[in-house]
């Protein structure tokens, strides 16, 4: 077997394994036996192969480089870090800052205190000039990862000291941050003594890389099926290094792209985390081995991701202009047979518009139950009702418990957690009434508009897995209801049907958040008014459903004038969610829940739901790094 190492005295120590070349199929491995076992962490990136293995220039878009193969979990950083859930000490890690952002008062200005003592893994100390050096290249040189997004809102960049970087912005944005503030990834800094060396940084394949991460590359497959890194001896000049030492010396991330690929490994004691499963697959690896385990110890076992799977209404169309026949659809729904469909049952519920995952459940979903047990909703003809239902994460948990028994959880908060705090309740009649008011009638062949057409329309979703699932269900439960419902598989749902509005109803999503944040910055600005654009137009990324309302801009305005950390922030994302519940522009459905899976056979420590939720246990965000500071071999006690 042949792998591309580096030439350093332990990496060809443990590179003698070398043979004939790997091939490109699945089963193409790296030489774990060559490892210590009981020293390496082994994950599965769910990225495919490398198309450019070779290639670490990570600020060079479309140029083949893997970037969840370690690159951007053990090499890269940045001056911020805001996890999707609750964080060591916190969700928000000053990471090369030594200090949250500093804005002037009209946030025309940011100014950045750096950390001191950071080395580059080359032994050059990380200044100011790198940073002013990342952002400067970038903005001259178009085609590059962040080129676009700093020469859209920077005016200069100067370095006052070592240790000082001072941002001079084109317009007020109180939000500048977020570029550097890694959700999955974030604006990551260039080594500037080795680019400004070269005379081509979009052609530099930057091999090996050098990087602030506590992790070097070791070797990696020449056909990109796998990346081998080992710890710096000089992990204390890390950033990171705040939080601990990394437990693992060598961390391998394998392309393993068939999911009964990915058991076997993981039965074999060759995986000790796995990105995703399938539902069903997931069930079956933890019941038949011992040590593994997902997110919550016992069903639904999934990490729910701070992203919202939805219903998402074209609202440059008709009928779905209308928030009465967007409601009426709602209440045509029963998400407890949805969750089923999807997931399985193993669905993390949500009736707002806010994923039901990190912080979010204490910041929004808890404290807004008793407003959505007594909101009212006008039916249009003089009656009103209430349609939340608090109970609806119960009854799935009962329904699944049969099968899973005591891996279900029994107490109410555990049940809120796992499969969510409640839905809209199943409402035939309201609907029916709600759609009567719109000016629709209901003949012996179902629905009909109120141009006397049959009431029809398709629902764009995935090709497969849970959104598919979810879509078929969707369009199913509605053609029951009297509405000729066609669910689509699109493979260009995101690429071009969504952009362009080529869709009257999808399956998809366009709320993501920071998770383990209040603040909604992360997708809302990109719902303002100003961005919506005419039909048959490319919509900007992320208001699919191009809703527009003068009470929106106004919550987006404000949130533009709010500093990152004020709790008024708080109260505009719960003004954002109360707003979307009257509108209803998408039907929010639940969380994506990645069924990662982990094995303790070799390794302890991993972040659980239920004890230790401080990161996202999905580990190709690169947020994951904070977990190898606390990891540490099975059978070991702290302290050893």
């Amino acid at each position: 077997m042949r792998f591309t190492a580096l030439a350093t005295a332990s990496s060809l120590a443990l590179a003698a394994c070398a043979g004939a070349a790997i091939g490109q199929e699945e089963g193409a491995a790296p030489p774990i036996t060559e490892f210590p076992r009981d020293q390496t962490l082994i994950l599965q990136n769910p990225e495919p192969p490398a198309t450019n293995p070779p290639n670490f220039n990570i600020w060079v878009a479309g140029n083949g480089a893997g970037w969840s193969t370690g690159l951007h979990q053990l090499v890269m950083d940045t001056l911020w870090f805001i996890d999707p859930d609750e964080g060591l000490d916190g969700p928000l890690y000053n990471q090369l800052a030594a200090e949250t952002w500093q804005y002037n008062d009209d946030f025309t200005e940011m100014t950045v205190d750096l950390r001191e003592g950071i080395y580059w893994s080359d032994g050059e100390e990380f200044t100011a000039e790198d940073v002013v050096f990342t952002v400067e290249t970038q903005m001259e040189t178009p085609g590059m990862t962040w080129s676009a997004a700093f020469s859209d809102v920077v005016e200069t960049v100067e370095a006052v000291d070592d240790y000082t970087v001072r941002f001079t912005l084109q317009e007020p944005n109180s939000r500048f941050h977020a570029l550097f503030s890694v959700r999955w990834n974030g604006a990551w800094i260039m080594p500037e003594h080795v680019f400004s060396e070269v005379e081509d940084v979009m052609a530099f394949q930057f091999n090996p890389p050098v990087g602030l991460g506590p992790y070097t590359l070791h070797s990696f497959d020449p056909n990109g099926y796998w990346y081998a890194w080992e710890k710096r001896e000089d992990w204390d000049r890390t950033a990171l290094a705040e939080w601990g030492e990394p437990g693992p010396q060598y961390v391998i991330y394998r392309s393993i792209p068939t999911p009964d690929n990915r058991l076997i490994e993981m039965a074999n004691g060759n995986l000790d985390v796995i990105h995703d499963l399938t539902p069903e697959a997931t069930f079956s690896i933890i019941e038949d081995r011992e040590t593994a385990r997902g997110w919550f110890p016992g069903f639904p076992y999934a990490h729910p991701d701070p992203t919202l799977p939805m219903v998402i209404f074209n609202t440059q169309r008709a009928p779905f202009d209308d928030r009465r026949v967007r409601w009426a659809l709602a209440l045509m729904l029963d998400a407890r047979a949805i969750s089923m469909a999807s997931y399985r049952g193993a669905a993390t519920l949500s009736a707002i518009a806010m994923p039901p995952t990190g912080t979010h459940p204490d910041d929004y979903h808890a404290p807004m139950q008793d407003w959505l047990i007594d909101y009212e909703l006008d039916l249009g003809n003089g009656e009103t009702i209430q349609p939340y239902d608090p109970s609806i994460g119960s009854q799935i948990a009962e329904m699944v418990r049969p099968q899973f028994g005591e891996d279900v959880p029994t107490e109410e908060a555990a049940i809120q957690r796992a499969f969510g705090f409640g839905w809209w309740r199943q409402d035939l009649e309201a609907a029916a009434t709600l759609l009567e008011a719109a000016g629709f009638t209901e003949g012996r062949g179902g629905w009909m508009t109120p141009e006397g057409e049959p009431f029809e329309f398709e629902v764009n979703t995935f090709t497969d897995g849970v959104i598919n699932r979810m879509g078929t269900m969707i369009a199913q439960q509605w053609t029951q209801a009297g509405i000729e419902v066609t669910p689509v598989a699109d493979p260009q749902i995101f690429a071009s049907t969504l952009p362009l509005g080529d869709y009257d109803v999808a399956t998809a999503w366009s709320i993501e958040t920071w998770g383990g944040d209040p603040d909604l910055s992360y997708f809302l600005d990109s719902w303002h008014s100003d961005f919506v654009v005419e039909p048959g137009e490319r919509q900007p990324a992320r208001n699919w459903q191009r809703w527009s309302s003068p009470a929106l801009d106004g919550i987006i305005e404000e949130v533009r004038t709010t500093e990152f950390t004020d709790p008024r922030n708080l109260e505009l994302g719960r003004d954002f969610v109360r707003l979307m519940v009257d509108e209803m522009p998408v039907i929010p459905m639940m969380a994506y829940n990645v069924f990662s899976v982990y094995d303790t056979e070799y390794w302890e420590g991993f972040p659980t739901a239920e004890e230790r939720p401080y990161a996202n246990i999905v580990n190709n965000w690169a947020n994951s790094k904070y977990i190898f500071t606390q990891l540490r071999p099975a059978g070991q006690t702290e302290g050893d």
